[in-house]
């Protein structure tokens, strides 16, 4: 059988290996120079500093057998990632925690005294519940702590007024009332030694699989049995109902002569900054030695055009209706499966990607040794 995996990002990857290991024949396409797409990364040849090109990537999961396959291919140095948010001028850890609340505010709360605090100033959801991700902060922590940490910043990220968004997106920053600063509580957070793009090729590294970098799928679509698409899904029916909406990234590089943050990441709300945040690239290899220059990275999100690289799936009103249409067109299809973020048109995480593509190449080797039709989608987008 011989199989056609477009995109060599993390969805393309685990796929095209666990097909390879299954003894099928599988050609790996990205338009892109280099594996491992959006999570690619680079040793800078005049700094020495390991740069996330396409912005931060750290795996973080509770997920033992995402964690375990990816330790397959690399050693997965641990780190804790923190953020800081800049509000004017001043500094605040990022996702909310109890030390946030007590330096904006200028009080020492504790805990439950806290929880009490922000329940006086927040205000009331509609009967119907929260419906965008507005009425979901200002029914969580007030309007003082939602104009200040979200209402511009967001504005800046997604390119829409916060009230357009739905409200799960606060999901991805709680609000914590502990003294906790990690970004993220799960289990295992690491970054590859040796980068995402040297896990993506070992990955890739495999007899039965043929990897072509620089070459659109629309180049080489005959002579293959079964696709594997992990690119825009309305890319793939050449926009048959319409472009879904995508966010896309700019990256503005500067250079400084030592330590620019003192952290990874610093994102900056107020509205009236250009930029989102403020990578700096170094703090993502603590252990290795300190380089003499600082690699930066301004950060700004803008609505993805043609010919732009497409980030994040925006789920606009409109979007619904030509999304389920192109579910509706994909069902109907019997030579493609969609993966990943793009083809699926979600917003997920690097873990949920990988586990996600596990399923899905399970999926699809059962289909293949049974002669049965494989699946369209093993995680629809709705």
């Amino acid at each position: 059988m011989r199989i056609r995996v477009v995109g060599a990002g993390f969805s393309g990857a685990v796929i095209a290996r666990e097909l390879a290991e299954a003894g099928h024949a599988v050609t790996v396409l990205d338009e892109r120079p280099a594996v491992a797409g959006n999570c690619r990364t680079e040793r800078d040849p005049a700094t020495g500093v390991m740069l996330h090109l396409h912005g931060p990537h750290i795996l973080h999961t509770d997920n033992e057998v995402v964690w375990a396959y990816l330790c397959r291919f690399a050693q997965m140095m641990p780190f804790r990632h923190r953020v800081v948010a800049r509000v004017g001028a001043r500094a605040f850890a990022l996702p909310m925690n109890l030390l946030t609340l007590n330096q904006f505010f200028d009080t020492a709360l504790s805990p439950d005294e806290a929880r009490a605090f922000l329940a006086e100033r927040a205000l009331p959801p509609p009967p119907e519940g929260a419906r965008n991700m507005e009425e979901a902060a200002l029914a969580g922590m007030g309007e003082a702590l939602y104009r200040a940490f979200f209402e511009g910043y967001t504005r800046k990220q997604w390119g829409v007024e916060p009230r357009a968004l739905p409200a799960s997106i606060l999901k991805r920053l709680p609000l914590r009332f502990t003294y906790e600063s990690d970004y993220f509580s799960h289990r295992f957070q690491a970054i590859p030694r040796a980068g995402y793009t040297d896990l993506v090729a070992r990955m890739l590294d495999h007899r039965n699989i043929a990897l072509c970098l620089g070459q659109t799928a629309e180049a080489q679509a005959d002579g293959f049995d079964h696709t594997v698409w992990s690119g825009p899904l309305d890319r793939y029916y050449r926009n048959e109902f319409g472009p879904l909406s995508y966010r896309t990234l700019d990256f503005e590089r500067f250079e400084f002569a030592g330590d620019y943050q003192g952290v990874a990441v610093m994102n900056f709300c107020d509205a009236e900054v250009p930029f989102t945040r403020i990578t700096e690239h170094r703090h993502y290899a603590p252990r290795e030695p300190a380089p003499a220059r600082s690699v930066c990275f301004r950060e700004f999100s803008r609505d993805a055009g043609p010919g732009d690289t497409p980030y994040y799936p925006l789920h606009l009103v409109g979007d619904q209706h030509r999304l389920a249409r192109y579910v509706a067109r994909a069902r109907a299809d019997s030579g493609v499966t969609f993966v990943g973020r793009l083809g699926t048109y979600s917003y997920i995480d690097m873990d949920v990607c990988v586990a996600r593509a596990l399923e899905t190449a399970a999926a699809l080797n059962t289909s293949l040794a049974a002669g049965a039709p494989p699946p369209v989608f093993v995680h629809a987008p709705i």
